[in-house]
């Protein structure tokens, strides 16, 4: 049994979670199923649904086997044939304050059920408690982690070890740290419904991030608790791999229509923004006169397709590397989404580490938050770090981006650009709002030319990609710099490196006021007897 990863992009990733009753894909949602009441029968969800996969309260399971007197197999008793992961009854630590059975005795209870994953009773943390009482929580979770190893026996089941802490990002850190030097093939961050409970999408970010970092990256992290499609892609961007939850049941009985824009009430609706084979066919004033059974497994019925969709969409974002456009699109769906993007950001270095650096498709660059995008941070990174500008080259010529791209179709600006580069101690280069210089060999690296950029020249933007060529041009031995300017925010650039720059690179800013090739014609005469000089290492 092991967890291979196939794709990935930003800390999500799609990988195969083998399990002695088949292998499952992730990211992976498993609906909650009440082992004595499915609204749902279990094996539609497979069937029907899609669903490969489900979660189980072993607790609840544990409850009526002493009153019957007997211990059934878990797949029998819901009738599933797929992959049945069983929770210990933590949930109900959370809600009631305890539970009857012991950490131990509900470790041996799952292996006599032989469920496919496990998790052992931890102590959530939940929201409410001071940092004291939290540390607590934190330090018995790990108590019963150790006695939970001593006591299993079975070596075919994947047992989950959760990681506490609540919102205290030092504890979950510490929880994490703790709960990966143990043998567990799964962990889980535990105790975040509460705080999704109340749209704190933010400080779930904390703590899932405080996870991740301290857990082992070929273990995956089940999000205990989240099952909302809104909140989905973010989730699986911070690394989550697995989630869980009834949200699809609760939501139906109280009338909730899920979607990745939010829930809406059934009684406020006149039109169904869906087309899934619940929905489709039908009107919202036609389930509104179903009997409430009907209507009930109606909504449950959409609201599992809503989901189950969004995982196959965030996929597929994986797979073209474009899960930052998704998650950025879905955080305008809601303020607390769009706070929790933004918190998310502080986190950018983080991605960069894990994000392919070739992708089926160039990322696009619309907004400043594009800025953090682990595709430009790599590039300003690596620039400053591993390229070596021309030993020889003296002066450096930042031409808009425009100019270059069009060279290869256009042989009068060829021609111009083929002049411009015989020039003894010239070095040509582009620039542009998001990746500030771009040297020409390196225009083919991707994703320079693959990205479209759609980036507004801001105050903030113009003033990042100033700092970022300042940083390039005193990290070189350039002695003079001829910058061409066609735009308002180009010649803002060219103002501030004519001051910041100062006598240590004389810089000429050459206007084009008839378009690229008057511009280009200007500068051999500009380069006209410029002394050659060796670069300095």
């Amino acid at each position: 049994m092991s967890f291979e990863i196939r794709s990935k992009d930003l800390l999500g990733r799609i990988g195969q979670l083998r399990t002695k009753h088949g292998t499952v894909e992730t990211p992976l949602l498993l609906p909650v199923v009440n082992p004595h009441h499915q609204l749902i029968p279990a094996q539609q969800l497979r069937n029907t649904f899609g669903f490969d996969a489900l979660i189980t309260n072993s607790y609840l399971i544990w409850r009526r086997s002493r009153q019957e007197g007997k211990v059934p197999k878990v797949h029998d008793l819901l009738n599933f044939d797929g992959v049945v992961e069983t929770d210990s009854g933590a949930y109900q630590i959370l809600q009631y304050g305890d539970v009857e059975v012991q950490p131990n005795e509900i470790v041996k209870f799952q292996e006599t059920l032989d469920s496919d994953i496990a998790v052992i009773l931890d102590v959530p943390t939940g929201q409410e408690l001071s940092k004291e009482r939290a540390k607590r929580t934190v330090d018995e979770t790990i108590r019963r982690a150790d006695e939970a190893l001593r006591v299993m026996s079975r070596k075919d089941i994947l047992w989950v070890g959760p990681v506490q802490g609540g919102i205290y990002p030092d504890l979950v850190s510490y929880s994490a740290r703790e709960m990966a030097k143990r043998d567990f093939s799964i962990h889980a961050l535990g105790s975040p419904t509460p705080v999704m409970e109340q749209y704190e999408f933010d400080t779930l970010v904390d703590m899932v991030m405080a996870a991740k970092l301290n857990l082992p990256p070929d273990r995956p992290l089940h999000l205990f608790g989240g099952g909302h499609p809104m909140m989905f892609a973010l989730a699986v961007a911070l690394g989550c791999d697995i989630f869980d939850s009834a949200s699809y049941a609760l939501f139906a009985r109280n009338g909730r229509f899920m979607t990745v824009q939010g829930t809406a009430k059934l009684e406020d609706l006149e039109y169904f923004p869906c087309d899934c084979p619940t929905c489709h066919g039908k009107t919202p004033e036609k389930v509104r006169n179903m009997i409430p059974v009907d209507r009930e497994r109606f909504l449950a019925s959409h609201n599992l397709h809503a989901c189950f969709s969004e995982f196959q969409t965030i996929k597929q974002a994986i797979v073209d590397g474009r899960l930052w456009e998704l998650v950025e699109a879905r955080s305008l769906a809601h303020p607390a989404l769009q706070r929790a993007f933004r918190r998310m950001l502080h986190y950018a270095p983080n991605f960069e580490k894990d994000t392919p650096i070739r992708k089926k498709k160039g990322p696009f660059i619309t907004t400043p938050a594009s800025l953090n995008r682990p595709e430009v941070i790599r590039h300003q990174q690596r620039l400053l770090e591993r390229y070596q500008a021309p030993s020889r080259a003296n002066t450096i010529v930042l031409l808009p981006e425009s100019y270059l791209k069009p060279f290869r179709e256009n042989p009068s600006l060829e021609k111009l650009l083929r002049k411009i580069e015989r020039q003894p101690g010239v070095h040509i280069c582009s620039y542009n709002l998001a990746f500030a210089v771009v040297p020409q060999e390196l225009l083919d690296v991707f994703p320079l030319s693959q990205s479209v950029d759609a980036l507004p020249p801001t105050t903030g933007t113009i003033n990042y990609a100033t700092t970022r060529i300042l940083h390039y041009l005193k990290a070189t031995a350039y002695n003079r710099c001829v910058i061409v300017v066609d735009q308002q925010w180009q010649k803002k650039i060219a103002k501030s490196l004519q001051i910041k720059l100062g006598r240590r690179t004389r810089t000429k800013v050459v206007e084009s006021k008839k378009g690229a090739e008057d511009a280009l014609s200007q500068i051999p005469k500009l380069l006209k007897g410029a002394k050659r000089r060796h670069r300095i290492s």
